[in-house]
């Protein structure tokens, strides 16, 4: 699993195989979830019920995995209880893939899009060892790990330089408008019925919510439902809502595959790491 996820992220691809094959010395041995549901055949049963935390809602804890793919032609309401869920398609590239006549751009937006494709994506985050959002993280071909607790749900990123983003449970509302804005944002969660719901405001101007460079601004707010519909199975619903950018809220929907013998990889950009990105100038420390 480790060495598909190396291959096919794009951070990857142009270090190669050098840092795949150094890496592999370095990694966790495989370690089986404590009290991890079991089949006949001694694997994980991965459409077993999903787990419940002490306050009895479902546990989101697990280190998850974007299931990649093309989407099926005719949208099929997988069957949540088998653990077989249709795949996120190219959110990651495009986060309007799947929507009727794709994402809702105001037009200067769209221009935006067209320029930054145009580019190569090469101002993208990620080109300059910068955050790259929470929509290319969460969607991202590199792994992500939750850690549940009663006040808060902390998000640790693979794919981002290993960041680590938090979600108070507290109660606490948002910060006020004038707050420092920030690369993702200030997020907070409350459940609703056995989803977790997460709010997120606060951002910087010119994020990136995918690779094509579809824009969010300081204007936009996001919301995640996050439902665990089985053992191996998370699905993280995202509303954009930023009228600066688009005409109105769409949602895109990432689809994630429990890793239950797979921990995080240590994860740092080098100026070297983006140069797969055409005419990407290498970001120089102030």
């Amino acid at each position: 699993m480790t060495e598909q996820r190396r291959l096919t992220a794009l951070s990857a691809m142009a270090v190669g195989i050098v840092l795949l094959t150094s890496s592999l010395q370095a990694q966790w041995p495989a370690r089986g979830l404590p009290g991890a549901p079991k089949g006949p055949d001694g694997k994980v049963a991965l459409n077993a019920p999903a787990p419940r935390a002490a306050d009895g809602k479902p546990d989101l804890s697990g280190v998850w995995e974007t299931i990649q793919g093309r989407r099926p032609s005719t949208p099929a309401v997988a069957a949540e209880g088998t653990g077989e869920l249709p795949p996120s398609g190219s959110i990651f590239g495009n986060v309007g893939d799947g929507i009727p006549g794709g994402a809702p751009y105001q037009p200067w937006a769209a221009e935006l899009v067209k320029k930054r494709m145009a580019d190569n994506s090469k101002d993208n985050p990620d080109a300059l060892c910068l955050p790259m959002g929470i929509m290319q993280m969460t969607s991202h071909p590199y792994p992500k790990k939750i850690i549940q607790t009663p006040t808060e749900v902390v998000m640790i990123y693979e794919g981002s330089g290993t960041t680590v983003r938090e979600i108070f449970m507290d109660g606490r509302p948002l910060p006020p408008a004038d707050a420092e804005p920030w690369w993702n944002g200030y997020s907070i969660g409350r459940w609703d019925g056995d989803t977790l719901v997460v709010e997120t405001a606060g951002f910087m101007d010119e994020g990136w919510l995918d690779v094509r460079g579809s824009p969010l601004t300081s204007a936009g707010r996001m919301i995640e439902r996050f439902r665990r519909p089985n053992y191996g199975s998370l699905v993280i619903d995202v509303t954009i809502d930023d009228p600066k950018a688009y005409t109105k809220p769409f949602t895109a929907t990432v689809t994630n595959r429990l890793l239950p013998d797979t921990q995080l990889i240590e994860f740092v950009c080098i100026d070297k790491s983006a140069q797969h990105y055409v005419g990407a100038t290498p970001h120089k420390p102030q």
